[in-house]
C-alpha cells in the first residue's frame, strides 16, 4: 500500500472506533482481517497513524477546526510525519484508494499555527475536565507534562539478572541497536522511530525465549527497584497481575526469601505461571484468589507491594484511546478501590514493615491525595525519605522535581522519559 491508501485505512479505523466505541486494538485487528492484502508494514503504518491521531487529538482538532477522523489523520500526516501538503494532495489524485484531495482550507490549517486562544487542555492534549487536576499536580509545567504524554513511547526491556547480564541482552538484540536505559541499571531501551517505523518484535528473540529479559517500561523497573526488596525477606505482591513487578522483585532478591503473588482477578494472574518458569524465578508462591487465601500471612510480611488499580493515565502514550474514555466516575471508582487495598495491605505487615504504594497514574487524586488520606487514618505509618530510597536503589542523588509533597516519587515522560508512575514507601512503627 502507498501512503494515500494507508491514510484512508487509518480514517476508516478511527471512524470504526468512534462509531462502535470499540478499543483501537480491536478495530485495527478487524481491519487487518478484512483486508488481508495489507502486509505487516502496512498494518504497522496504519496503527501508527491511528495512535498518533489519538495521542494529539485535542491539539490537532484545535488546529484543523474539527475532530473528525479525516481531519486528525491529515494533521498527523502533515504536522507529525512532515508530509508536504501539496505533494500529498497530488498523490491522492492518482490513487484509487486515497481519501478526497485536500481542500485549500485543510492545507491552510494544517500548515498554520495554533490559535493564540487555544485552551491549555488542548495544548496539553488531555480531556478538559482533567486540566485542574494536572495543574494541581504539576504546577506551571502541567502543559509540558501533557505534551510529553502525547509522544510515542520507547520499547524498554528489563534484564533478568537470574539468567543474564545486561551486556548479554544488548549483544542478543544488537540488530535493533539497543542502548542502556538512563536510570535503571538493568534496563535496555530502543527509542520509538518516526512515521511508519515498526516496533521491533523482541519476543521472538532467542534471549526472550530463554528468559534473559522481559518487556517492561523503565518506569516500572524503577519503582520495582525502589521497593527495596532484599534477599531473605517475606514479600506480598498484593496486586500481582501478570507478574511483571513480581519477576523484578524475584531477581532483586536473588531467588532468596519468599514472594507471595496474589491478584483478585484470576484472568490477570493467569500469565504469571509461564513467566515464572521462563524467568527461573523460584522464590515465588502464587496465591489464587479464594476466601482466606492470605489469612496465614497477616502480620508476617516485611514488605507489602501494592501496584494499585488506577486510571492508567501514566500509560497514555501506549494506550491513547483510554485518555478520551476516562470519566470522573471511573476516577472516583479507582480512588475507592485504592483506599480499600491500602487498608487491607497494612494488615499483612509485621512491626517495622514497609507498605509500598505504586500507581501508573499522574493524577494527584490517586497519588499524594491517597497517601495523605491513608496517613491521616493510620498515624502509625510514615513515608520513607524519597532521597534515601533513590540513593539505596541507584547510588545517585534523586533527580530534581521527582519528589512530591507527601514524600513520594513521581516519574513521567517529561521528567524521566518513562511512563507515568507514582511511588511511596510507608513504614510502620517498630
Amino acid at each position: 500500500m502507498r501512503l494515500p491508501g494507508r491514510l484512508s485505512a487509518a480514517i476508516a479505523v478511527l471512524t470504526d472506533v468512534e462509531t462502535r466505541k470499540r478499543p483501537v486494538s480491536e478495530a485495527l485487528k478487524a481491519w487487518g482481517l478484512n483486508n488481508r492484502f495489507a502486509g505487516a508494514g502496512d498494518r504497522a503504518a496504519i496503527g501508527n497513524l491511528v495512535y498518533d491521531a489519538l495521542r494529539r487529538r485535542a491539539s490537532h482538532a484545535a488546529l484543523m477546526g474539527n475532530d473528525m477522523p479525516r481531519a486528525l489523520v491529515l494533521a498527523v500526516a502533515i504536522r507529525d510525519w512532515h508530509e508536504d501538503p501539496a505533494a500529498l494532495s497530488a498523490s491522492f489524485a492518482g490513487d484509487s484508494h486515497a481519501p478526497e484531495p485536500l481542500t485549500d482550507e485543510e492545507i491552510a490549517r494544517a500548515v498554520g499555527p495554533l490559535s493564540d486562544d487555544t485552551p491549555g487542555w488542548a495544548l496539553a492534549d488531555i480531556p478538559e475536565w482533567l486540566a485542574p487536576s494536572l495543574e494541581r499536580g504539576f504546577g506551571g509545567s502541567w502543559i509540558a507534562e501533557g505534551q510529553a504524554m502525547a509522544g510515542r513511547p520507547s520499547l524498554d526491556l528489563r534484564t533478568n539478572t537470574l539468567k543474564a547480564s545486561r551486556d548479554r541482552v544488548l549483544k542478543s538484540l544488537a540488530r535493533f541497536n539497543p542502548t542502556e536505559t538512563a536510570i535503571s541499571p538493568v534496563g535496555v531501551t530502543m527509542p520509538a522511530g518516526p512515521g511508519d517505523a515498526r516496533t521491533p518484535n523482541v519476543t521472538t528473540d532467542e534471549g526472550y525465549l530463554k528468559g534473559w529479559f522481559e518487556v517492561q517500561d523503565q518506569g516500572s523497573q524503577i519503582v520495582a527497584a525502589l521497593a527495596g526488596a532484599k534477599p531473605g525477606e517475606q514479600v506480598l505482591d498484593l496486586c500481582a497481575g501478570a507478574g511483571g513487578k513480581t519477576l523484578a522483585l524475584a531477581a532483586a532478591m536473588g531467588n532468596k526469601g519468599q514472594i507471595f503473588a496474589y491478584d483478585s482477578d484470576r484472568n490477570r494472574l493467569a500469565p504469571i505461571y509461564d513467566r515464572l518458569k521462563r524467568n527461573g524465578a523460584r522464590n515465588v508462591q502464587v496465591r489464587a484468589p479464594q476466601p482466606g487465601a492470605l489469612d496465614d500471612l497477616v502480620g508476617k510480611m516485611d514488605r507489602v507491594v501494592i501496584d494499585a488499580p488506577c486510571t492508567g493515565t501514566g500509560t497514555w502514550r501506549r494506550r491513547p484511546d483510554t485518555k478520551w474514555k476516562l470519566s470522573p466516575e471511573l476516577l472516583a471508582q479507582r480512588v475507592g478501590e485504592q483506599a480499600a487495598i491500602l487498608a487491607e495491605g497494612q494488615l499483612y505487615l509485621k512491626p517495622g514493615g514497609v507498605l509500598v504504594y505504586i500507581t501508573c497514574s499522574i493524577l494527584p487524586e490517586e497519588n499524594d491525595d491517597q497517601v495523605a488520606a491513608f496517613l491521616a487514618a493510620n498515624p502509625g505509618f510514615a513515608s520513607v525519605a524519597s532521597e534515601a530510597l533513590w540513593q539505596a536503589a541507584f547510588g545517585t542523588t534523586l533527580p530534581p522535581n521527582l519528589d512530591t509533597a507527601q514524600g513520594g516519587i513521581a516519574l513521567t515522560p517529561h521528567l524521566t522519559g518513562t511512563d507515568g508512575f507514582y511511588f511511596n514507601a510507608l513504614r510502620t512503627a517498630h
